[in-house]
């Protein structure tokens, strides 16, 4: 009876474990503008592609917009630097 009790236990620490590992982890929306609602206190949503996005999303509501300080460009094709003779 322990020994069946110790691998149910055993297997269910492994399922637990395994699922920890695939999720993926919270990551910050990736977007260029937020919009902070009322005062500043009341909430913050930075996820707008545009400036005009942003401040539609305010407009009867309260609010203002401003520059997403975490926003991160996509990683994409580099440019080349080389200097052409």
């Amino acid at each position: 009876m322990r020994l069946r009790l110790f691998r149910s236990s055993l297997f269910a620490l492994g399922v637990a474990i395994a699922s920890v590992a695939a999720s993926s982890g919270a990551e910050a929306q990736n977007y260029p503008w937020c919009a902070i609602y009322g005062t500043g206190f009341e909430g913050t949503n930075c996820g707008f592609a545009s400036f005009q996005q942003c401040l539609t999303n305010v407009s009867g509501i309260g609010g203002f917009c401003e520059p997403n300080n975490l926003y991160q460009l996509p990683p994409g094709p580099q440019q080349s630097r080389r200097v052409q003779p």
